[in-house]
C-alpha cells in the first residue's frame, strides 16, 4: 500500500531529477569579463579547484573571463585582486549541477603562481589583447 508521504516523497524526488536534466556544460555558456589594472611583478591566481586556464599576453592589465553554466539553483561566481593575489571563484549548492572554466591573462613580463606555487603560464592570448 503507498501511503500519501511515499507518494510525496517520490513526486518531490522526480521534480528535483527533473530539474537536473542534462548536465552543465562551461563549454556551451556565454563568457563573462572583466580586467583589473595591475603594475606588480608577481601575482598569484588562486581559482579555489577551478580549471584556470593561464596565458602570457600583450597587455598592461589582467585579463579575466568565465563560463559558468548552471543546472539548478545558487550559482555564485565572484573575482577579485587584492594586492597581488587574483581570487577566482565559481560554484553551486543546493540542487545543482555546474560546470565552470577561468581563463587569465596577465601581462608577458608578470610572474604567476597559482595557489603560492610556480606553475607554467600555457594557452594563447585572444585576438582582442591590448
Amino acid at each position: 500500500m503507498i501511503t500519501r508521504k511515499t507518494m510525496t516523497c517520490a513526486l518531490v524526488a522526480f521534480v528535483a531529477a527533473a530539474a537536473l536534466t542534462g548536465c552543465a556544460d562551461a563549454s556551451n555558456a556565454t563568457p563573462h569579463q572583466t580586467t583589473f589594472p595591475f603594475g606588480g611583478r608577481t601575482l598569484d591566481v588562486r581559482a579555489h579547484e577551478t580549471p584556470t586556464d593561464l596565458v602570457a599576453a600583450d597587455r598592461k592589465d589582467i585579463k579575466v573571463t568565465l563560463w559558468f553554466d548552471v543546472k539548478g539553483t545558487n550559482p555564485s561566481s565572484s573575482w577579485s585582486l587584492d594586492g597581488k593575489t587574483l581570487n577566482l571563484r565559481a560554484d553551486c549548492s543546493g540542487w545543482a549541477d555546474c560546470s565552470a572554466r577561468f581563463r587569465v591573462e596577465v601581462p608577458r613580463e608578470v610572474k604567476v603562481l597559482r595557489d603560492g606555487r610556480k606553475t607554467d603560464l600555457r594557452g594563447t592570448p585572444s585576438a582582442s589583447a591590448k
